[in-house]
């Protein structure tokens, strides 16, 4: 399926899936990094340290609100497309997909050492949008 036809047709199943486990990566990890990055288990699983940082806690928080932002984008694309708007829904999923990626990739080469934090916020977004061009 070509750019040009993407609003002709509902955007496939793998697509939508790939689209719905990447929104759902992003608000989990937000509501993280929003939320809890006071306990010691949740910098452990978004860092690999314990060690924290309070002088950067409003950054925290903002990346967090960005990460749910982000996810919840995703879901509206979702929404749009299930209640008929296929050009909102395709719109929103390709746009956010492809900034997941891009995000992701940036995040993969700058902090190598948190590559699977990487793979989680590229890899469903990347399966989304090639999907939505099949």
């Amino acid at each position: 399926m070509s750019a040009s036809n993407v609003d002709d047709n509902v955007m496939n199943v793998v697509a939508q899936t790939f689209a719905l486990v990447a929104a759902l990566i992003h608000v989990a990890v937000g509501v993280l990094e929003a939320f809890f990055y006071d306990r010691s288990a949740v910098r452990v699983f978004l860092t690999g340290s314990a060690a924290d940082a309070p002088e950067v806690q409003l950054w925290r928080f903002f990346v967090g609100i960005y990460n749910i932002g982000l996810g919840l984008g995703l879901v509206a694309g979702l929404v749009a497309l299930q209640l008929g708007e296929e050009t909102v829904g395709h719109t929103l999923i390709i746009y956010v997909c492809s900034f997941m990626v891009a995000s992701g990739v940036i995040f993969l080469l700058t902090t190598p050492r948190l590559w699977q934090g990487a793979l989680g916020q590229l890899v469903p977004a990347g399966i989304a949008l090639v999907a939505a061009f099949m």
